[in-house]
């Protein structure tokens, strides 16, 4: 039984599973909308508006957290500086999960997951 099991665990080890959502997160940040399988999106949202959270914080300490989280300096910094204010009155719900049909290899279910404007 996997009562109390939270999170799911898209066929990879811990470690590659971390290293994809770091991957994931840092790519949406970049270009601040992504097409992938619905649940890796799942998976990422809170993951994102976690990190939109901190950001929109601020403190040192916030800050270090990002940039061991997300892999450039430059997406990092984008975080800070576009995105965190752009939610500065919005408490929560950054991201939106839109389903877009089946992909066309393995006819995974495709999302699109992108900021609410």
């Amino acid at each position: 039984m996997r009562h109390r099991k939270e999170g799911r665990k898209l066929g990879r080890t811990s470690s590659h599973r971390r290293a994809l959502l770091r991957n994931l997160a840092t790519d949406f940040f970049q270009r601040e909308r992504i097409i992938t399988t619905l649940p890796k999106a799942k998976e990422l949202r809170p993951v994102v508006e976690k990190l939109i959270t901190e950001g929109k914080r601020g403190t040192l300490h916030d800050r270090r957290k990002i940039l061991a989280y997300i892999q450039t300096k430059e997406v990092a910094h984008k975080l800070f500086e576009e995105i965190a204010p752009r939610f500065a009155d919005r408490n929560g719900g950054y991201t939106r999960i839109t389903r877009t049909g089946l992909r066309r290899g393995d006819s995974a279910q495709k999302a699109v997951l992108e900021f609410v404007e």
